[in-house]
């Protein structure tokens, strides 16, 4: 993914500044430039967040690497640390807030033209996009959660996530009936299909997106 790609690339323009920082020596030790470090560390926090999110530990730890930091170079190299873990973790490729992100305004822009087909009475057209858009989002989301997904149909997927305890309560009923509609679909048997049941598509995975991605 591209995106993924410009983070690595960034990461790595990063780790090369460190070695730039200006340095000082005063009676207490040696110190790292101030407005080098803000610069810096702005840079970097903003590249975590992006990455792992706010809720990450990695953005944590960053975040009070950075607030216990008082201009001596030993503090820096705290910071550093943690940034360090940080792009280890990425490109090992445990960053997932950026896809999600991605993923979820893709499926969001394929939800949004099933609404619009489903409000112009092409219930047909609006069935497919849904269908798709929750299918594809049910696999990303197992894959995510370390269920593989190759060679598995949509009732699989579900199955998977339902036997891992990743849906429950309200959802997995309603999941359960998933299966059925888009397999009507994209074997267009349309006169299977009712308005009603596109949008119940439509609004589980909605819902879906918002939870999770």
């Amino acid at each position: 993914m591209k995106g993924h790609d410009s983070i690595i690339k960034r990461f790595a323009e990063l780790e090369s500044q460190t070695s730039a920082l200006r340095r000082s020596r005063s009676d207490f030790g040696m110190c790292v430039d101030s407005g080098d470090f803000q610069r810096w560390s702005t840079n970097a926090q903003n590249l975590i967040k992006i990455a792992f999110g706010e809720n990450s530990p990695h953005y944590e730890n960053f975040k009070a690497a950075y607030n216990s930091f008082h201009g001596y170079e030993y503090e820096f190299e705290n910071v550093k640390g943690v940034f360090l873990a940080s792009k280890s973790d990425f490109e090992g490729g445990f960053g997932t807030t950026l896809e999600a992100l991605v993923s979820g305004e893709i499926f969001g822009d394929f939800v949004g033209l099933a609404k619009e087909a489903l409000s112009n009475d092409k219930k047909d057209v609006a069935a497919v996009l849904a269908c798709a858009a929750l299918e594809d989002a049910l696999k990303r989301y197992a894959v995510s959660q370390g269920i593989s997904v190759d060679g598995k149909e949509m009732t699989d997927v579900v199955n998977a996530l339902k036997s891992k305890g990743l849906v429950g309560g309200a959802q997995k009923s309603l999941l359960d009936t998933m299966p059925k509609i888009r397999n009507f679909a994209m074997h267009a048997d349309w006169s299977k299909i009712t308005p009603q049941d596109v949008g119940s598509v439509i609004g589980f995975t909605e819902q879906f997106l918002l939870q999770n991605f």
